[in-house]
C-alpha cells in the first residue's frame, strides 16, 4: 500500500485520518495549525510541515479542506503539495469543492498525476464508525487504485469520471440544506397555526421530509451553517435553482448569527 499524505485535519478530517492510521496504513499529516495533528502523531501518523513535504514520495495525496480557496492555498501555494507529486500519485480531493473546481484542478497537476475527486456523505459520526459514504469520479484506473483507502472510510459510490463525485455531492448536499430551511419554515407555520410542536414533528415524520427530520434531531454534527451557504452557493451558481437561491438566503441570513453551529439550527426545532 502507497503512502498517504493528509491534508486538513478539522471536524472531519481528524477522524477520517485517524481510521487509515487504525487500518495500518502508512499516513503522513498536516495541518495548517500543527496542534491538532498531535493525537495522530500519538496514534503513529507523521506530521509534516508543509503540504510539499507531506506529499513527497507520497502514492496518494488527499486533501480534506474547507472550501476552494483553501484547497488552491495548499494544492499549489507556497509549499504546495502538486509540485512534489510524482507520475503514477494520485490526488484524491474530498473537499466540498464543486465539480468545475475540480476540473480546474484536473488541469494543473504535473503530468502523470491522477486524481480522484471523493467528497463524502455524513458527519463525524459517521466517519469515526467507519460509515462515510464516498462519492468517487474519476478514471477507472484511478479509482481502482485509491479505492481500497477510501473503503477503510465507508461505502464507495463510484459515480463516474472526474468531477462527478464532487457534482453528486452537491446534488446531495442541495436537498440536505434546503430541505433543512424548509423544515425550519414548516415548523414556524405550525406554531403560527397552534399545531403543537409535537403533533406537528408526528405528522412530518414518515413525509417528504423525514430524512431531514432525521438529520435535524441528530446531535454532534459538524456541518456549519456558513459551510452549508458555502455548498448551496455553489449549486446555485451551475444553473436556475429558484428554490434553491431563495433557500440560500435563509441560511445566509442564519450564518449572521450561527456560522459556526451544526445547520440543524435551521431546522427550528429547539
Amino acid at each position: 500500500m502507497p503512502t498517504i499524505a493528509f491534508l486538513g485535519l478539522g471536524h472531519m478530517g481528524t477522524p477520517m485520518a485517524q481510521r487509515l492510521v487504525e487500518a495500518g496504513l502508512h499516513v503522513v499529516v498536516w495541518n495548517r495549525t500543527r496542534e491538532r495533528a498531535g493525537p495522530l502523531a500519538a496514534a503513529g501518523a507523521r506530521v509534516a510541515d508543509s503540504p510539499a513535504a507531506a506529499a513527497t514520495d507520497a502514492g496518494i495525496v488527499i486533501t480534506m479542506l474547507s472550501d476552494p480557496l483553501a484547497v488552491e492555498s495548499v494544492l499549489f501555494g507556497p509549499d504546495g503539495a502538486a509540485a512534489r507529486m510524482q507520475p503514477g500519485a494520485c490526488l484524491v480531493e474530498m473537499s466540498t469543492i464543486g465539480p468545475d473546481a475540480v476540473h480546474h484542478i484536473a488541469a494543473r497537476l504535473p503530468e502523470g498525476v491522477g486524481l480522484v475527486d471523493a467528497p463524502v456523505g455524513g458527519s463525524v459520526q459517521q466517519a469515526e464508525g467507519r460509515q462515510l459514504r464516498v462519492f468517487a469520479g474519476g478514471a477507472p484506473a484511478d479509482l481502482d487504485k485509491v479505492t481500497p483507502v477510501l473503503e477503510q472510510l465507508g461505502v464507495v459510490v463510484r459515480c463516474g469520471g472526474v468531477g462527478s463525485g464532487a457534482a453528486v455531492k452537491l446534488v446531495a448536499n442541495t436537498a440536505l440544506v434546503a430541505g433543512m430551511a424548509l423544515l425550519g419554515e414548516t415548523m414556524s407555520l405550525a406554531s403560527s397555526l397552534g399545531v403543537p410542536r409535537d403533533l406537528a414533528l408526528d405528522v412530518l415524520g414518515p413525509g417528504p421530509l423525514g430524512g431531514v427530520l432525521q438529520r435535524a434531531n441528530r446531535t454532534g454534527g459538524h456541518f456549519t451553517v456558513e459551510l452549508a451557504a458555502k455548498d448551496l452557493g455553489l449549486a446555485a451558481g451551475v444553473t436556475q435553482l429558484p428554490v434553491s437561491a431563495a433557500a440560500l438566503e435563509v441560511v445566509r441570513d442564519a450564518a449572521a448569527n450561527h456560522a459556526k453551529e451544526d445547520l440543524r439550527v435551521l431546522a427550528n426545532l429547539d
